[in-house]
């Protein structure tokens, strides 16, 4: 159980859950005095989750004894946690035993027929570190041949940090959504994996690089991964608008990352052209 873990994300979760999604009558009882902070106070989650005042606040307070797996659906429940939230609550109160060493086996042959399969999509396989265990050719022709880096550096994170803007951007207003979705994941990670030391050194790094980072970070936000758009720039075809869907493959830390682009926009058809270079 990470005690402190636990403690930062039930506040940052109670924080976050605005007083108009709970009922009126656990909120504006008779004699309530006015709000000052948003969020909901501790005595209403309290209350929506069944337990004692006294109970949650040392739960907030990092000195409460390993909540039960019914109070731990009752809080997820009464601070409307998402199913991803919900598991790293697990995690974070020691109901879910942590990863080990054994959980971390050699990227499987069928994943790696999948890559081969997208053939003209460029896609590569992502672990927990965020680093780049499989790609295909195609991936190659888009970004870069991998194969190429020591392997300490095919790692999504410090390539973002040595060649952003060179390799990749972001459309405008949405700059720091890459950032924030990174500490998502690696938030999910250091829960299942909290010993491992390359990690922690990982976030250590970008956190010191990007303040959307380390605020994604601190906020605790483990939300489901979402279609990410962004401009891929290419020494020949020049600047590619393309979305970069992540998917989760089952029973396994990894993640498929592919590069599409809009039917019948010039990027689709700079795409094409790449992916049949590339077969």
């Amino acid at each position: 159980m990470s005690r402190g873990e636990l403690a930062d994300f039930l506040r940052r979760r109670r924080e976050a859950l605005r007083p108009d999604q709970v009922p009126a009558t656990v909120t504006h009882p008779p004699g309530r005095r006015a709000r000052r902070t948003p969020g909901l106070r501790r005595e209403e989650v309290a209350d929506l989750a069944g337990v004692s005042v006294n109970y949650y606040e040392r739960l907030e307070q990092a000195r409460a004894p390993r909540p039960s797996p019914q109070v731990l659906a009752a809080l997820g429940t009464a601070l409307r946690l998402t199913v991803a939230e919900r598991e790293h609550l697990a995690r974070l109160a020691g109901q879910v035993p942590p990863g080990t060493d054994a959980d971390r086996g050699p990227v499987p042959g069928e994943a790696h027929r999948l890559l081969d399969r997208l053939g003209p999509i460029p896609a590569y396989l992502l672990d927990e570190r965020q680093s780049i265990v499989a790609w295909n050719d195609a991936a190659v022709a888009l970004i870069m041949d991998f194969g190429l880096l020591p392997v300490e550096e095919r790692n999504i994170v410090r390539l973002s940090i040595r060649l952003c803007e060179v390799l990749w951007s972001a459309p405008a207003g949405t700059e720091g959504e890459f950032a924030r979705q990174v500490a998502a994941q690696l938030r999910a990670a250091s829960a299942r994996y909290p010993t491992d030391r390359a990690l922690g050194e990982l976030i250590n790094e970008f956190a010191a690089h990007s303040p959307d980072f380390a605020a994604g970070w601190r906020d605790h936000d483990v939300r489901p991964i979402a279609t990410l758009r962004k401009y891929v720039c290419h020494p020949e075809l020049g600047k590619l608008e393309l979305d970069c869907q992540t998917l989760l493959l089952p029973g396994t830390d990894l993640r498929l990352v592919m590069y599409t682009a809009e039917p019948g926009s010039p990027s689709a058809a700079a795409l094409a052209r790449l992916g049949a270079r590339s077969e």
